[in-house]
């Protein structure tokens, strides 16, 4: 323990339904774990988050914190500006939480957090532009150029997610239509499935079947399960998946031009079914595909740690270079 004196830290993943807190190494090795639900107040969330801290700070000599958070975080990543699926707004959570537990905590956005990670420890190693596309029910992504964080002038960048690629198309929470979270993402592996099985009512796959006994039973997971199985239904749900995964990513490397985009998020324990099909869209749309070198497609090698991994080696180089 006394080799890891003045380099850990703890990062939390501050999610809508759990808050994952892990105490980090220096090389990004998780030491220690501690996880509860989300409460639904603002009280009782910064109960919960001090309680982790103090659980873990307890067993290790952890001397920062980072919080991965979705949701818009100000340009000083102290202050929650607004997060959808939590109860701050406008509330400066770095100054009240370290006033609390007696050390200095950082804020980041999630994707930033994630992407961060495995820059430093996993499959974006060895990059140096960047960009990390995360997949769940909808998309959260993440920029590095240089090897630093992209943040954009407001520190709301970017909101790749958001970007329309069907015009008039399906409609968004977020009040536009045809963005592309609505064709690539968990949620959309549900529509995609709906939709072709109102089309082919005759149809009488597994899947097919338990959508009629049960519509609700229907979710990203199962489909991606039945189409390893080799439900029909299932397997076009997961071709449209790829295509639509592989249209965004061309629009990607057209703007940004990167040189690796990291796929990460819950849909790609599934990577293994779409994204060498992906790829080959990827590579089809990419502007001068051909003619210059094309992005290099890889998934998450850090998983549903990434967050938090990223978050705390985020606080050790804010507050703690000194001690490396």
């Amino acid at each position: 323990m006394k080799r890891h004196r003045e380099l850990l830290t703890i990062g939390i993943d501050v999610g809508g339904t759990s808050l994952r807190a892990s105490v980090v190494d220096s090389s990004g090795q998780v030491i220690d774990s501690a996880q509860s639900p989300t409460p639904h107040t603002a009280a009782a969330l910064e109960h919960g988050l001090d309680r982790a801290v103090q659980e873990l700070a307890a067993r290790h000599p952890v001397s920062a914190v980072g919080l991965a958070v979705a949701g818009f975080i100000d340009s000083d990543r102290t202050s929650v500006r607004f997060a959808p699926h939590l109860p701050w707004i406008d509330t400066p959570v770095a100054s009240q939480m370290s006033d609390r537990i007696g050390l200095p905590v950082l804020l980041e956005h999630d994707a930033n957090s994630a992407a961060w990670a495995e820059y430093r420890f996993g499959a974006a190693a060895g990059g140096r532009n960047v960009v990390m596309v995360s997949i769940g029910t909808g998309i959260g992504a993440a920029l590095l150029i240089d090897g630093r964080i992209y943040r954009g002038s407001y520190g709301v960048a970017p909101e790749l997610g958001h970007i329309q690629v069907v015009p008039d198309g399906r409609a968004c929470p977020c009040g536009k239509r045809g963005c592309w979270e609505r064709y690539c993402s968990g949620t959309a592996l549900v529509d995609t499935a709906i939709e072709l099985l109102a089309a082919d009512q005759a149809s009488s796959t597994i899947l097919a079947r338990e959508v009629f006994l049960d519509p609700g039973s229907l979710t990203g997971r199962r489909i991606a399960s039945a189409a390893q199985d080799g439900d029909e239904i299932a397997r076009r749900t997961m071709a449209d998946f790829a295509r639509w995964l592989g249209v965004g990513l061309a629009l990607v490397s057209d703007v940004y031009d990167p040189d690796l985009i990291v796929i990460a998020g819950g849909v790609a324990t599934s990577s293994s079914q779409f994204l060498d099909e992906a790829r080959g869209h990827h590579a089809r749309l990419t502007t001068g595909a051909g003619h210059r070198p094309l992005a290099r497609i890889a998934s998450t090698q850090l998983g549903e740690a990434a967050g938090m991994i990223g978050a705390a080696d985020l606080a050790r180089s804010e507050f703690l270079i000194d001690a490396r």
